[in-house]
């Protein structure tokens, strides 16, 4: 497994290296201070797996870079890392494709576990954004789930949206559910439908924006 490291911080890039091989010690990591050198590095290596980018670069904007990431190699998971976790930033991240989202405050116990879970297949969104996400006057989760009821979701469907809500990936969803992985990729295309949202992140903002209960933390 090949991952690249953009951040023009030598001791960000160690730190997480330090991460990476924790997690996956026979990882090939790469690590670049600029969009230039990363923009070579993945032309170099267009199998890396996963990259974790810096959004504030010297040379060039990180959202122009996730952008060009996501059309030219859309199979590379992204990380995005950030100083900044207002919404609009994180939003704006998932919007371009990012499948998680970094505030580079976050414990190292908490950033091992987000890298592993995009590893895994799954979403990371902070926990503090989606409870920033969430309106106070729908909090009651029968609520909630009557109205999702309403847009023609089967109890079923609204049990792996549930799931989506945790970052979990389709195997763990199918087997928590004891299901086929495609019947989850099928039940997941109906809610993103029904939510009028085009992808998995969307969908989990915007429940989280109905008033969803937060499930506990994943531990995966």
């Amino acid at each position: 497994m090949k991952v690249l490291i953009v951040d023009d911080h030598a001791l960000i890039r160690d730190a997480l290296h330090a991460v990476l091989k924790q997690l996956k010690r026979e990882a090939v990591i790469f690590e670049a201070s600029n969009s230039r050198q990363a923009m070579q590095i993945v032309e170099e290596h267009p199998d890396i797996s996963l990259t974790l980018l810096d959004i504030n670069l010297p040379d060039r904007d990180g959202f122009s870079v996730l952008r060009e990431l996501r059309d030219r190699y859309p199979t590379v998971a992204i990380i995005i890392l950030s100083s900044s976790d207002d919404q609009d930033t994180v939003k704006r991240a998932f919007k371009l494709g990012a499948l998680g989202f970094i505030p580079k405050t976050t414990e190292r116990e908490v950033m091992l576990n987000a890298i592993k879970l995009v590893f895994s297949g799954g979403i990371y969104i902070p926990s503090e954004i989606l409870e920033e996400t969430t309106s106070p006057q729908l909090t009651n989760k029968p609520a909630v789930h009557d109205s999702l009821k309403g847009l023609g979701l089967t109890d079923r469907q609204i049990e792996v949206l549930g799931l989506l809500m945790k970052g979990k990936s389709n195997k763990s969803i199918a087997n928590t559910l004891n299901m086929a992985v495609p019947t989850v990729k099928n039940h997941i295309t109906v809610v993103l439908k029904a939510l009028n949202v085009t992808s998995r992140t969307e969908a989990v903002i915007k429940v989280g924006k109905l008033g969803w209960e937060l499930p506990p933390k994943s531990e995966s």
